[in-house]
């Protein structure tokens, strides 16, 4: 079975057992993307010092586009429509929940630029010219 053959399977539900699977699968990794890119505006914020924030926001945004692309996969070959046992309402709100972790990981690039704070705890913008 090639990946591309595991991804789609894994979308219908089909590796696993029901048609939900793949639904809960893509909420389970749009859930966990709004949590890394939350985690990742605070760092860029300075309310957390714990971690890298750059790549906590491109974690997240890759993590949301994964889980909005699962929903999506989902949605085109589920069969049925909403209350049918597929999944389908599941991948709906999958959806909006991979968005919102790219949003989130977005914005936090965002603030790291505009603040001008050095994404790594310890860094100083005076010594990262000098050698």
């Amino acid at each position: 079975m090639s990946a591309s053959q595991a991804i789609l399977a894994a979308a219908e539900g089909g590796i696993i057992s029901d048609g939900r699977t793949g639904a809960n699968l893509a909420l389970g990794v749009g859930v966990i993307g709004v949590g890394i890119g939350w985690l990742a505006l605070a760092r860029a914020a300075g309310r957390i010092n714990a971690g890298n924030a750059r790549t906590g926001a491109l974690s997240a945004m890759a993590v949301g586009l994964v889980g909005t692309a699962l929903a999506v996969l989902h949605l085109a070959t589920s069969s049925g429509g909403p209350g049918t046992g597929n999944g389908l309402v599941g991948a709906i709100v999958a959806v909006p929940l991979g968005l919102v972790a790219m949003v989130l990981g977005r914005r936090a690039l965002i603030r790291l630029h505009r603040t001008g704070r050095p994404a790594e705890r310890g860094q100083d913008k005076r010594t990262l010219g000098s050698a």
